[in-house]
Order: C-alpha cells, then structure tokens, then sequence
C-alpha cells in the first residue's frame, strides 16, 4: 500500500508561523509522525511539501499508478485552485482533504474548498492529528 501525503504552501513554516491556530509541530515531526503509523501498518507513505501550485498538480498527476491514495493539505490552495481540484478529478485516485484547523470556524472566505466535491472526504480541526486520521482513513479506503 502506498500513500503520497502532499502538503501546500506555507506548510514548511510550521511551528513558527502562526502557532495559535498551526500548532507548534513542525513538518518534520508531522512527517515522522506519518512514517511511523505507516510503518506500523505495513504501507509506505511519501511526504512531499511545495508553495508552487504547478509541482503541486504535477505530483497529483503522477500518482495514478503509483499510489494508492492521496492525503493532500492544499492550504491556501484549497479556496482558490480550480487546477488542483480538477487534477485530483482526473485521476482517480482516492483522496482525502486535510486541514490542521477548522476552517469552517475561521474566516469566510476559507469556508469554501475546491477541493472537498472531488475528495473521498475531509478531516480539519485536530491540529496534527488531522493528517494520522487521514492517513488511516486512507489505509480503509485502499484496503476496501
């Protein structure tokens, strides 16, 4: 089983931007984090990080037979891209949205997601355990 887990822009700045509402993990340890549940699950996961949308759906393209899932934070992508969102529609490959924060709960113009109509489903509100709810969700989905 193979996941690629996709964080978008700003995601590197973690555990120093903004940590009253990101928390105070880093990447590296959200990563890590990742890693060891999927070790433990016998799946391998790749991580990887960019603020270009570009790589961004390049990386989506490129999963399509080469994994089973994806787990994407778009950030702030996510109210704006219509490139990633329909990336991920062209591919077919199961994907879960994932957000550190509620963004629901904050401002209005972060309430829409054009990524969650084509995503399996959403997970956002629980800090870093976001992406290991996520990423077991993604374990379900595949082993369905």
């Amino acid at each position: 089983m193979r996941i690629l887990v996709i964080h978008g822009p700003n995601l590197n700045l973690l555990g120093r931007r903004e940590t009253e509402i990101y928390g105070a993990a880093d990447l590296a340890t959200i990563n890590k984090s990742l890693q060891t549940l999927a070790a433990q699950e016998g799946a391998a996961v790749e991580c990887v990080q960019s603020n270009n949308e570009g790589d961004i759906v390049e990386r989506i393209q490129q999963a399509k037979g080469a994994f089973d899932a994806i787990v994407i934070n778009p950030a702030a992508f996510t109210h704006t891209s219509v490139a990633i969102r329909d990336a991920i529609a062209a591919v077919g490959v199961p994907t879960i949205e994932v957000h550190l924060s509620n963004i629901y709960a904050r401002e209005t113009f972060r309430h829409h997601s054009y990524v969650a109509p084509v995503a399996v489903g959403q997970i956002s509100g629980f800090g870093p355990t976001s992406y290991t709810l996520a990423l077991r969700a993604a374990f379900e989905l595949v082993r369905k």
